[in-house]
């Protein structure tokens, strides 16, 4: 078998981990909740769920000249009670500022990400519902 791309994950002492990307990027993780000093994988999840979707959305409403000033994507994942305490569900919320956005490319443009390109949802999908709602603010 072949992979397409490696990560490397250090273990830096007292619950930290140094991870490094195939791009040779370099990320802290901190693994002690109570700490929370950096993100933790888990977390990580939903900043990748968030990217992912965001550029796919951003870049089809671009294409249909879409006047989006601002753009912010929410994403919250409710966990399961046991462990692996794995995401059962994840909302996806989406909100845009700009001047007469339709509503319809913005759900299009939603649908599109969700079903055709985003490859972390298509990750994710086997084991966690992924919900995806947007509002649209005048500016």
């Amino acid at each position: 078998m072949s992979f397409d791309s490696k990560a490397t994950v250090h273990f830096a002492g007292n619950d930290f981990f140094i991870g490094i990307t195939p791009s040779q990027h370099a990320l802290t993780l901190d693994t002690n909740h109570e700490r929370s000093s950096a993100p933790s994988p888990m977390e990580l999840l939903l900043v990748a769920l968030g990217s992912c979707t965001g550029v796919d959305v951003i870049s089809i409403l671009n294409k249909k000249r879409e006047d989006v000033k601002d753009y912010c994507i929410e994403v919250r994942g409710e966990r399961r009670k046991a462990h692996p305490r794995s995401y059962s569900r994840i909302a996806v919320h989406h909100i845009f500022k700009g001047r007469n956005i339709s509503e319809k490319s913005v759900a299009q443009a939603i649908e599109l990400s969700e079903t055709k390109y985003c490859s972390v949802a298509a990750t994710l999908k086997p084991a966690a519902e992924i919900v995806s709602s947007f509002e649209i603010i005048e500016a």
